[in-house]
Formats: C-alpha cells, structure tokens, sequence
C-alpha cells in the first residue's frame, strides 16, 4: 500500500511553552475515516450511475463501480497522511498539525460537523478536526477549556 510521508518542516508536533500543560489529544479515528469513505463512493457510485443512465449507457454499473475503486484508492493513499493529523490541547491552546494553532482565548465557537469537529476562532479562522469518534464530545472538551458555554449542555 501506498504512504505519503509527512511534511519534513511541519511534520513533527509544535513544542510546549515553558509551563503549558498538555490536557487531551485527539487522534483521528480509522473506523470513521473509512465511513467517511464508503459513504462518499456510495454517493458518487450512485451519481455515476445515474449520469450513465441518463446518456443511455449500455453498461451503467461501470459508473459505481469505477466510482468505488476511484474512493478507495484514494481513501488507501491518504490514510497514513489523515490519521497522522493529531491536535492536542493545553492549558493554553489548540495544537494542530502543520504549525496550527489556536489560543483558547480566540476561540470563538467548536461545533460538530459530520465525523469532524469545526473550529471558528474570533479572528475569523476556520480549522477542521477530521474523523474524530466523538465529535460533541470533543467540541464539548474545547468549548469548556476555552471557558465558553456549550450551546448543548
């Protein structure tokens, strides 16, 4: 199987400041990140499909079928670089892979996006943190360090 290597500059997590605290990490999830893609194939599998059947193809099942291998050949590519995308969180701020960072005072809001967890900061930045098991609970983790009150709960 294939692997993408990550980044030689940003591949490596951001170091600590002096006294910041680790308090929770978040690794993507392997289950929800192949979901994530058996959904996609569906969808566009059925699309294909439907597009094929439309120009009045005499072998429509080409189109999901092409559509599925399409999706897991990406999915199989992609996967050692996805799930490699760790964001911690500390006392201080949201950690992400290639240099991200959020100050826990600038975020503004965590909300739950399908398998993701979308983070907006008061600036107006957007960082997304994909294939994660739990979403609300993550966003629930976030939004109470960064001393915001979670929209449910």
């Amino acid at each position: 199987m294939a692997r993408s290597e990550p980044d030689p500059i940003l591949g490596h997590p951001l170091p600590l400041d002096p006294g910041e605290r680790p308090v929770a990490e978040f690794r993507p999830d392997q289950t929800v990140y192949w979901r994530a893609h058996l959904v996609m194939a569906v969808i566009l599998g059925i699309g294909a499909g439907l597009v094929l059947l439309w120009l009045q193809n005499p072998y429509p099942v080409v189109g999901p079928v092409g559509a599925a291998l399409a999706i897991a050949a990406r999915a199989a590519f992609l996967q050692s670089e996805a799930l490699a995308e760790v964001w911690r969180l500390t006392d201080r701020r949201l950690l992400g892979p290639r240099g991200q960072t959020v100050v826990l005072a600038q975020l503004q809001s965590a909300q739950p996006f399908l398998g993701a967890v979308q983070v907006t900061t008061t600036t107006g930045n957007r960082h997304l943190l994909k294939h994660q098991s739990d979403p609300p609970a993550v966003s629930y983790l976030l939004l109470t360090a960064a001393g915001r009150r979670p929209r449910n709960g």
